[in-house]
């Protein structure tokens, strides 16, 4: 098993599962922990020095999200990324994304294209491999503004369970070349077409976008045969 490099420390003082729960999830998400790969709950024991209970109640949630498949008695695995799940998940963000963008560039075009311009400017400057983290984070800062300011917030949450098997895929995109700058270009041509007031440019230019990664799935499929389950 493949342990995450990064330092952590969990809070004693609150309920340690919901933290396990949290850090094997960051790891599932960001590819530190990859498909097949075989999760020990021994070893997690040790490594969060806690007993079996935690561990088997995060790894329960994480069954129940569908990022790890658990054979009783053997083992318990890090998932396949589910293209049929991903798919769905991007039916969902299409849906209710480019109703957002619709409506915010209708009626308060340039206070929104100034809230994703502020965070695009942060996200241009961690374009590189080191800081892959903090781009997807602030990926999804970018996104979430369309929720925020349309007053539907809540639905963020629920897009976010509905995307773990996109986001995997999505993490498998960004490292191809060329895909750093592309989202960064995107993202400038979605916030140009907000700041004009024309919505239906807003929502094509958030459609190419968002459509980025399933318009190469077969490249990525064929890239990561071991890590796909269509």
């Amino acid at each position: 098993m493949k342990v995450n490099p990064r330092e952590f420390a969990l809070d004693r003082s609150r309920q340690v599962a919901p933290q396990i729960l949290e850090i094997l999830r960051s790891r599932i998400l960001s590819m530190d922990l990859p498909p097949t790969t075989v999760l020990s709950r021994i070893s997690l024991q040790s490594e969060f020095n806690v007993s079996q209970t935690p561990v088997r109640d995060a790894l329960i949630r994480l069954e129940e999200e569908g990022l790890v498949e658990v054979y009783p008695q053997y083992a318990t695995v890090v998932s396949r990324i589910d293209i049929g799940n991903a798919r769905e998940a991007h039916f969902l963000r299409l849906s209710i994304e480019l109703e957002a963008i619709r409506r915010l560039t209708s009626e308060s075009p340039e206070e929104t294209a100034d809230a994703l311009a502020l965070v695009l400017a942060r996200q241009e400057h961690v374009m590189s491999p080191e800081t892959y983290d903090l781009f997807d984070s602030l990926d999804k800062d970018f996104h979430r503004i369309l929720f925020e300011r349309v007053g539907i917030l809540g639905l963020w949450a629920t897009v976010r369970r509905q995307s773990v098997h996109l986001d995997r895929l999505r993490r498998l995109n960004l490292p191809m070349p060329g895909k750093l700058q592309q989202v960064a270009a995107d993202h400038h041509a979605v916030v140009d077409a907000v700041r004009s007031g024309n919505a239906e440019l807003a929502v094509a230019a958030l459609r190419k976008h968002l459509s980025g990664t399933l318009s190469i799935i077969d490249l990525i499929c064929e890239q990561y045969p071991d890590y796909v389950r269509r």
